[in-house]
């Protein structure tokens, strides 16, 4: 999320206009999006060990006891974060042919999580769930599931299109077209190029016949 300075100068800018009602002072919706904007890069800055609620507090320009209204946890504002951002960043493109779209849709999924802010989150998240069983699921259930349907979602729209065959099987080629970016992202930790994206497209469309766009 791009750095913001603090509440009141969010405030000042007017914003949406939406705000939420949790509490009898009321919510400042900016003020919470302040909290969310300066998460992810503090995380990079300082790790996860060094991110603190007085520290998000401190940087997003709001009481400490407003966060904790919103938040039990630092993971927790983390996991917010990131999830505004996957949301944001993740939304594949629809350009009505099936080998474009998932050539610019594993671009984007390989910089988000192995080059931007939010991946940085990711992969601490990831760590946090290693060994807080209650976080893992609560994980799994925001993220990974949302995420399961953006990543089927250029396989879905060429089913309707009639370009995929209505028999196919999701699951299995979704996996092999962003599984490999997962593994180098926490396991091998290698870069993912263009080449390496362009690849994956290229292999799933040979096993479907599918004509090879040229490489943008």
């Amino acid at each position: 999320m791009a750095p913001a300075t603090n509440a009141a100068e969010a405030s000042s800018t007017g914003g949406s206009g939406r705000r939420h009602h949790g509490n009898r002072h009321g919510r400042s919706e900016q003020a919470r999006l302040a909290v969310l904007q300066v998460a992810d890069g503090l995380l990079v800055e300082k790790g996860f060990a060094g991110v603190t609620m007085e520290g998000i507090a401190a940087r997003a320009g709001v009481a400490k006891q407003t966060i904790y209204r919103w938040w039990k946890s630092k993971t927790d504002v983390l996991m917010d974060a990131f999830l505004q951002d996957a949301t944001e960043d993740l939304t594949a493109p629809d350009s009505g042919d099936i080998a474009l779209d998932l050539r610019d849709y594993l671009r984007r999924l390989a910089w988000f999580l192995s080059e931007s802010d939010p991946g940085a989150v990711f992969k601490a998240l990831i760590a946090q769930a290693q060994h807080d069983p209650v976080f893992a699921q609560d994980f799994r259930s925001r993220y990974l599931d949302g995420q399961r349907r953006r990543d089927r979602l250029p396989l879905e729209r060429a089913v309707d299109r009639g370009q995929l065959p209505a028999d196919l099987d999701m699951a299995a080629e979704t996996d092999q077209l962003v599984g490999p970016l997962y593994y180098r992202v926490l396991v091998t930790d290698e870069p993912i190029s263009h080449e390496f994206t362009d690849g994956l497209v290229d292999a799933f469309l040979r096993r479907h016949k599918l004509t090879t766009r040229t490489k943008s």
